[in-house]
C-alpha cells in the first residue's frame, strides 16, 4: 500500500483507541498538524506523548508553506485609474491625502501634464479635489482620513511620526493600520532569503539586488536566482504603461537638470 493510502486509512480511525469514525462517532482532526483524528479529548491527551514530535514537525511545515507561498500579486493592489498593478517600489507611486488613494507615477504624471497643457487647477487624479498648496493643508487632509479610520492614512501618519523620532506614536498608528487591514505591519538568513525571493518575483528591485548578492555569496541556488529573475521581469512587465514610462523619463530628466515639479518641464519635447 502506498504512503498516501496509509495516511487516508489513518484518518478513518481514532489515532489513540483505533475506533472507526461513523454516523454516531465523529472524529476530529488534530488542529495543529492535520495528520491524525481523535474521537475524544481524552484520546487526544492520551496519544499526545506519541504524537508530539511528528505534530510539531508537520505544524512547522504547514506554517512555512503558508508563510512562504508566492502570492499572485503584491499587497498594494492596482492603480484605481489605469487598473494596472501598482509597482511594489512605493517611490513609483503617490498617496493622495484627500481620498487616500495610491496612484501610480504614470497616472500622476499624465494628470499633471493634462493640467499644464489645459492651464487647469491642480487636482487629485482620482477624486478631483484640489491638491493642498501647503504642508499644513496636506496635514489637515491626512488627519481627516485618519479620523475616518482609513488604514492607509494611519500608516502614512505613523511613517511621519517615525521620521520625526516619535517611535511610540509611530507604532500606535502602524498598529491601528494593521488592525484596520493594512498589510504592511528579522530572523534567520534562510527565511530572509525566501522572503527576498518572493518580493523579487513581485517586482521589487532592492530585493532582486539582495537575491543577486546572496547568489554570489552562495546562499541562493542558481535555479532560485534564475526563477527570481524571470518572476521579477514578469512582474515589472505587468506594471508597464506608456504613461508610467513617460513619468520615469521625466523624473530622470528633472533629476539631471535639478528642475522643480511645476512649470514648462512637463511639456518638454
Amino acid at each position: 500500500m502506498s504512503a498516501a493510502g496509509k495516511d487516508e486509512d489513518t484518518m478513518l480511525f481514532c489515532a489513540s483507541c483505533g475506533i472507526a469514525g461513523g454516523d454516531d462517532i465523529k472524529l476530529k482532526k488534530c488542529t495543529a498538524c492535520h495528520l491524525v483524528k481523535y474521537c475524544s479529548v481524552k484520546c487526544q491527551k492520551d496519544h499526545r506523548p506519541q504524537h508530539k514530535r511528528a505534530c510539531k514537525k508537520r505544524a512547522a511545515e504547514i506554517h512555512d508553506e503558508i508563510l512562504f507561498k508566492q502570492p499572485e500579486s503584491n499587497h498594494l493592489g492596482d492603480c484605481p485609474i489605469c487598473c494596472l498593478p501598482l509597482p511594489i517600489d512605493i517611490e513609483k507611486s503617490v498617496l493622495m491625502t484627500c481620498c487616500s488613494k495610491t496612484i501610480c507615477g504614470g497616472c500622476n504624471y499624465a494628470n499633471k501634464k493634462r493640467e499644464h497643457e489645459g492651464k487647469l487647477q491642480h487636482s487629485c487624479p482620482f477624486c478631483r479635489n484640489a491638491v493642498p498648496k501647503t504642508d499644513e493643508e496636506n496635514y489637515e487632509q491626512l488627519m481627516k482620513r485618519v479620523e475616518a479610520n482609513d488604514p492607509l492614512a494611519m500608516w502614512e501618519m505613523g511613517t511621519e511620526r517615525c521620521e520625526e523620532g516619535d517611535y511610540k506614536k509611530a507604532f500606535e498608528y502602524w498598529s491601528k493600520a494593521a488592525a484596520l487591514g493594512d498589510a504592511r505591519g528579522k530572523g534567520r538568513v534562510d527565511r530572509a532569503v525566501k522572503h527576498h525571493i518572493i518580493a523579487a518575483k513581485l517586482g521589487h528591485d532592492k530585493s532582486l539586488e539582495a537575491v543577486k548578492d546572496l547568489y554570489k555569496a552562495g546562499q541562493v541556488s542558481k535555479e532560485d536566482f534564475a526563477a527570481a529573475l524571470r518572476g521579477h521581469q514578469a512582474a515589472v512587465d505587468a506594471t508597464k504603461s506608456p504613461q508610467r514610462e513617460a513619468a520615469v523619463e521625466y523624473m530622470k530628466w528633472r533629476a539631471e537638470r535639478g528642475r522643480g515639479v511645476g512649470g514648462s518641464a512637463l511639456t518638454r519635447s
